[in-house]
């Protein structure tokens, strides 16, 4: 059982949990991830490692409550526990050596994956541009949080209602026309975000690192639940990755795979609100 330590509301639909996991926070690095489980009816679930404290022995979760299993996590409160939470898994995600410039781009929740990006290049003497993107200004998350871990701090809005308006797309090109030489770039968040993200950067030749987020069951490779085409090869992002070079990968094939199940996820999820969302 891991106990829930501390919990917080980010947003309408996001919330922040510290577990007690002495052994997995030992060992956690940034890309690297957990797959939990509620209790012993529950499905396995992958999230990102957003945050660890090794002296507490504690690691942080932040998620978008949008099916059946997260709601059932969100349900949960400080002093509760988890059934299962096993890790860290996947690769940690590797960085090159004498890199001086690198773009965060985060995406909605998102963004709560870059943040330990950010966090550990900051910590490594990396000039770092954060860009965050977020439909609008209430459902922002990790501010300071993300201001603190960053050379510079871009907050993007859809609609123009906090910070920038446009895509981070929009504000990534910006950066880099206007004369910023990135030597990486890391993008995390909705797959068709990180599609253009790609798109932006390809024709600059600047290397582009994406999290991919296909479904996953075991988290060790034997299910094939995760496979992804990279470079025209199957990968399976819970041994291989999560992190892939974003110019190899096939996002229309990881689209339309993570969209084979959503009709069955949306029956659970009414059948848990009696029908409302």
């Amino acid at each position: 059982m891991y106990k829930i330590v501390r919990r917080k509301q980010l947003n309408e639909q996001v919330v922040l949990m510290e577990i007690e996991a002495p052994y997995i926070a030992a060992k956690a690095e940034a890309g690297q991830f957990i797959i939990y489980r509620v209790d012993e009816k529950g499905e396995r679930v992958p999230l990102t490692i957003a945050d660890h404290d090794r002296q507490k022995g504690t690691i942080t979760i932040i998620f978008q409550v949008i099916g059946g299993s997260t709601m059932n996590l969100a349900a949960l409160k400080e002093g509760d526990s988890i059934l299962d939470v096993a890790g860290p898994l996947g690769v940690a995600t590797e960085y090159e050596e004498g890199i001086k410039k690198v773009a965060v781009v985060g995406g909605g929740v998102g963004c709560a994956i870059a943040y330990p990006q950010a966090k550990k290049l900051y910590g490594m003497g990396v000039d770092v541009d954060l860009i965050a993107g977020f439909r609008s200004k209430d459902i922002i998350i990790l501010e300071d949080e993300m201001k603190a871990v960053s050379s510079r701090l871009h907050i993007c809005t859809d609609d123009g209602s906090y910070g920038y308006k446009g895509f981070v797309t929009d504000k990534l090109k910006e950066l880099i026309e206007g004369g910023s030489k990135f030597d990486e770039v890391i993008a995390i968040g909705p797959v068709p975000m990180m599609k253009f993200v790609c798109k932006v950067t390809e024709p600059y030749g600047i290397k582009t690192i994406v999290s991919l987020n296909p479904i996953m069951v075991d988290g060790t490779g034997m299910c094939g639940g995760c496979r992804v085409t990279v470079g025209g090869k199957i990968r399976y992002a819970c041994v291989d990755g999560p992190d892939f070079d974003g110019h190899q990968v096939d996002f229309d094939e990881l689209m339309k795979r993570n969209g084979t199940y959503r009709n069955y996820e949306s029956a659970h999820v009414c059948r848990l609100t009696g029908g409302v969302r």
